[in-house]
């Protein structure tokens, strides 16, 4: 079979894979806190239309079209225009040829538009299901489906723009991130914390002193149901981001899973050390999905042996770290947005530079990726990681602002952004 034919074919599973980890948030975040499962779906149904339809209007291209203004953001009106080309027959990479960043000058790996469309689509979904999942009962949800319009147009395609579009400036730079350690993981979270800041800013106004905790309340079949599709679904999340159906992609199948894997026990043995109330199933859980999130980003620079040493590292981090974000008091975060996606996704990101080896590198498609400080790469990679700390620092300020202005304004246009149960009153 055409090769090029077999890598459209294997990214387009792949989409649908990642579409379902949009669903998979919704049904482990009702298996966490054991209520609400028809606001939960409906924001992920919201989600999942709202992320289709923005990002065909103009994100796809604010994101992964030739960027303008130094690599900051892709041109809105390339390719014939808005709406993946408007009503051109001409359109590239629609009817005939491959979307820019897919020929021989830069990927190689020959997507059409509407093939990498559909993959890039459903990355931005899941991201901002990961996000709402701070805003079940908090954020009212007409307020969250115009937040949604703005994070498929600006929020999310910014960090796209400059971490995954080659023309990006921090891709320029020389910054990677796999499959979304930092524009998903981090991101999501930075997103997260500005949403968190307008709703306490509101709760405060109306006297409370600290924001009204949303209770766990289990519900494991639903749990294990939303962590096995969430599984499953990240086999198109890291390997799909290969962009190719190769060797490379199988490799990073094996070192996603092995990730996933080792976590959960070392998640589970250190919730035990640590004297966490947590039952072993929600820590198993969290372990899983910590796991996940820690190897996206350098899912295809590592070996299987550095996949497991990360996944086991991955368990003291969510332990203690959803210990000391459990001290917080001005927001809730009831399915550890905060110890999970940004803790691990942005030690993830940093450890690119310890733990890649560059044969694996090149074999994804990075060749220009040295190998890490554990593998002899020097100097080499102390800058790269160099490179990836201001890489974070600089998406992650940009998009807590991005998310928190936006709050704001909805805010100001709407009478505030939070439900009845985030003002501390009940229905």
């Amino acid at each position: 079979m055409d090769p090029i034919l077999i890598n459209n074919l294997w990214v387009v599973i792949a989409a649908l894979l990642v579409f379902i980890m949009t669903i998979a948030v919704g049904f482990l975040e009702f298996g966490e806190l054991g209520q609400d499962m028809s606001r939960s779906i409906f924001k992920t149904v919201i989600i999942t239309g709202s992320a289709i339809f923005f990002m065909a209007v103009i994100g796809f291209n604010v994101a992964f079209a030739p960027t303008i203004f130094h690599g900051l953001i892709g041109n809105p009106f390339y390719g014939g225009g808005l709406l993946l080309g408007g009503f051109s027959a001409s359109a590239q990479g629609l009817l005939t040829g491959v979307w820019w960043s897919m020929t021989s000058n830069y990927f190689n790996t020959g997507l059409t538009t509407g093939t990498y469309f559909l993959f890039e689509a459903a990355f931005a979904a899941v991201t901002l299901a990961l996000v709402s999942v701070v805003v079940l009962k908090k954020m009212k949800l007409w307020s969250f489906t115009i937040y949604s319009i703005v994070y498929f147009i600006i929020i999310w395609t910014i960090p796209a723009a400059w971490i995954w579009n080659p023309t990006g400036w921090l891709y320029q730079m020389g910054m990677r991130d796999f499959a979304g350690g930092l524009v998903v993981h981090g991101a999501a979270a930075a997103a997260g914390l500005g949403i968190m800041y307008q709703i306490w800013r509101e709760e405060r106004a109306k006297g409370l002193k600290r924001s009204p905790q949303t209770p766990i309340k289990l519900n494991q079949g639903w749990l294990a149901l939303g962590i096995l599709l969430l599984w499953i679904g990240w086999f198109g999340f890291n390997p799909g981001s290969v962009l190719a159906f190769n060797s490379s992609a199988m490799t990073v199948v094996i070192t996603t899973f092995l990730a996933a894997a080792s976590a959960m026990l070392s998640t589970m043995v250190f919730n035990r050390i640590s004297g966490q109330k947590s039952t072993d199933m929600l820590a198993a859980v969290n372990g899983i999905l910590m796991g996940l999130i820690i190897i996206t980003p350098l899912a295809g620079f590592v070996s299987p042996g550095s996949s497991l040493i990360l996944g086991i590292l991955g368990g003291p981090l969510f332990v203690y770290g959803s210990m000391w974000f459990g001290r917080r008091r001005w927001f809730s975060d009831p399915v550890g947005l905060l110890p999970g996606h940004m803790v691990g996704g942005l030690f993830g990101v940093l450890m690119i530079a310890f733990f890649t080896q560059s044969a694996f590198a090149s074999a994804s498609g990075n060749p220009t990726l040295p190998n890490g400080i554990l593998f002899g790469g020097g100097m080499a990679a102390v800058a790269q990681l160099g490179i990836e700390a201001l890489g974070i620092i600089v998406v992650m300020i940009t998009v807590f602002i991005l998310s928190y202005v936006t709050c704001a304004a909805i805010a100001a246009a709407s009478s505030g952004i939070t439900t009845n149960y985030s003002t501390g009153k009940r229905r």
